[in-house]
């Protein structure tokens, strides 16, 4: 399996968030691309939902998504039978060391997967010997700096600055979004399309659940966990940035404006 701590882990507080995305919100990039019959692999899968919705897209293609968690490759299962799919399948996997052979897959995807590798472009240069000559990879991760919010609340800076020093100390990198170009290109590939979209939370629902979730991980993901293991903050502080996410919710005039890099680079 990767070598590489995760730095969000996988309480129900993650996993939960991560089943709510759709190939719509978080793949609008490839979806003009795909079409019936492909074989696509979903690297990083987590629970699923995307994975679920490119099968919809390619039957009768196979869909394939691989994650290093097998908890999670199980609840992946459990999506994709709730919805009746019979042409996808999933497997515990590690990026570095796909078990395919070249040139199985006419797509490979990784959503918000390069920000937490020790190595992107090793993971790349993976995703690249899997695909088919002329097939896609395609690569999505936000820039946690490029993140702004309103109200300024410093629970928010706070919270931004220690998950920096989480991230970085698994030798991974949260401001991934803007380095997908260089990292493709580190990798080999000559042909790519760079482009970049945003998640918005700013309505009063949207509000809730972010906040909500975030409080939720603060104190009880690995966020918590790796926080107070390397004495980044203290459980004060982790109640305080939590507390600053529910009031960061319950503003009427509360904004979060989450940006991504995103790549598709042809094999």
């Amino acid at each position: 399996m990767c070598p590489e701590q995760y730095s969000h882990g996988h309480h129900e507080s993650v996993v939960a968030a991560h089943a709510t995305r759709t190939a719509a919100d978080s793949a609008a990039y490839l979806l003009p691309y795909l079409e019936s019959g492909m074989n696509v692999l979903d690297v990083g899968c987590g629970p699923g939902s995307i994975t679920a919705d490119f099968a919809n897209l390619v039957d009768p293609g196979m869909v394939t998504g691989v994650d290093p968690s097998e908890d999670v490759v199980a609840q992946a299962r459990r999506t994709a039978a709730a919805r009746g799919l019979t042409n996808i399948e999933f497997a515990a996997g590690n990026v570095y060391d796909l078990d395919y052979p070249d040139g199985t897959f006419d797509v490979v995807h990784a959503h918000q997967v390069l920000q937490h590798l020790a190595d992107p472009v090793a993971a790349l240069r993976e995703m690249r010997r899997v695909t088919r000559p002329g097939g896609i990879v395609a690569v999505r991760d936000a820039d946690f700096h490029g993140m702004s919010w309103y109200p300024e609340l410093p629970e928010l800076t706070e919270w931004m600055d220690t998950y920096q020093l989480i991230a970085r100390g698994n030798a991974a990198e949260p401001d991934a979004g803007r380095r997908l170009t260089a990292w493709i290109l580190e990798a080999g590939f000559t042909e790519f399309e760079p482009s970049a979209s945003s998640w918005l939370y700013a309505t009063p629902e949207r509000r809730d659940w972010f906040g909500g979730g975030w409080a939720d991980r603060v104190l009880h993901s690995a966020f918590a966990g790796q926080a107070l293991e390397r004495e980044l903050t203290d459980q004060a502080g982790l109640e305080r940035i939590a507390g600053g996410w529910r009031r960061w919710a319950q503003a009427p005039d509360g904004w979060f404006l989450m940006p991504s890099g995103e790549v598709l680079a042809w094999a």
